[in-house]
């Protein structure tokens, strides 16, 4: 059969599964997000030496300090074992998977960025926990006044993309048809 009878359209429809007309973007956004991502934990680790230096002050509310996330978000779920790493990476191979065959059917660009910015952060944690059975953070934002203290924990750039991924989705989900079809003054 030719490609482009019978089976081709069967192949086709599989395909498109995996790939729709925004995926190329997402797709974008997942690999800058990632080389960003891993580029700043090397340039920390090797070149800054981050881990001999402590804190590092930024400004009197961020700080960089490298601490080993063997968990998922804020630490939960610590698994110190090769089972619950591996148990972790599968987890987070399938919801990359999902995440993909979802952005394949998305009709905005937003849809497709924060698709792209979610798996991206989770593709670079995911190198980190293969390659050193945790995730480095570095980020450590606080306020601290007289009366009052506030201390987030400790994140990395692949956090702040899929949170931003996130929000992305939300806004999308609870005001994006709103904005779209909200009446423009003048017309």
């Amino acid at each position: 059969m030719s490609a482009t009878g019978g089976d081709g359209t069967m192949r086709e429809s599989r395909l498109s599964y995996l790939w729709g007309p925004l995926s190329r973007f997402g797709l974008a956004a997942a690999l800058i997000v990632c080389l960003l991502d891993q580029a700043a934990k090397l340039w920390l680790r090797f070149s800054f030496d981050l881990g001999a230096r402590g804190v590092v002050p930024l400004t009197p509310f961020l700080d960089l300090v490298l601490t080993w996330n063997k968990g998922i978000s804020y630490g939960l779920f610590q698994q110190d074992g090769p089972y619950g790493q591996w148990a972790l990476l599968v987890f987070k191979a399938l919801a990359v998977a999902l995440l993909w065959i979802w952005m394949a059917r998305v009709t905005t660009r937003l849809s497709a960025l924060s698709l792209g910015l979610i798996i991206g952060g989770a593709v670079g944690n995911s190198i980190d926990r293969v390659a050193y059975g945790a995730v480095a953070d570095f980020l450590h934002f606080h306020v601290t006044t007289a009366t009052w203290s506030f201390s987030w924990y400790v994140f990395n750039l692949a956090d702040v993309a899929i949170v931003v991924g996130v929000i992305g989705l939300l806004y999308e989900s609870l005001l994006g048809d709103h904005a779209a079809k909200a009446p423009r003054s003048g017309t």
